[in-house]
């Protein structure tokens, strides 16, 4: 079985297989941490991006991770909460989904993940945490060829809420 780790960092550093971005429908590039990962891979990454005509939310695409340590980067992106009348915790759980099968038809054996959706998106925290690290976990138990995924979250609060329920885990 996979494993799961929570760390707080900066996702653009992250030499792994993939990194997951948390993008916008049009994969051109936005804030947080969709625009620091444009900016870091460099414009061989929007470029790419271009040809790859958008991303329906809870699906992804990936690209080449260019200038990133990454060797590639998964794009998806994150429904915006609506207060949970619209699907948005199923269109999150496929996200994560979504993302991990990519990186299972890639051969990526290590993937770092933010926190999809709870910035700009205003999708409530704790729901969000638990969504992503059951989902993860699902999916971990039945693909083995992923080693590692890793939650990189951008501040205490959220590295402490998702240290939290994988801990419901017992994990």
């Amino acid at each position: 079985m996979g494993k799961i780790e929570i760390i707080r960092g900066d996702i653009t550093n992250s030499a792994v297989d993939a990194i997951v971005n948390a993008a916008n429908c049009s994969l051109l590039g936005g804030g947080g941490v969709d625009g620091a990962i444009h900016r870091a891979a460099g414009r061989e990454l929007l470029e790419e991006c271009r040809t790859l005509h958008g991303c329906e939310t809870g699906k992804a695409k990936i690209t080449k991770g260019y200038k990133l340590p990454a060797k590639y980067v998964i794009h998806t992106p994150g429904p915006i909460w609506h207060g949970g009348r619209g699907g948005e915790e199923e269109l999150l759980a496929s996200c994560y989904r979504s993302c991990l099968t990519l990186a299972s038809e890639n051969g990526c054996k290590t993937v770092d993940f933010p926190s999809i959706s709870t910035g700009v998106y205003h999708f409530p925290l704790d729901r969000a945490t638990r969504i992503a690290v059951s989902t993860i976990k699902a999916y971990l138990d039945g693909h083995e060829e992923i080693e590692r995924v890793r939650m990189v979250c951008f501040d205490e609060r959220t590295r402490e809420q998702y240290a939290l329920v994988l801990s419901e885990y017992g994990d």
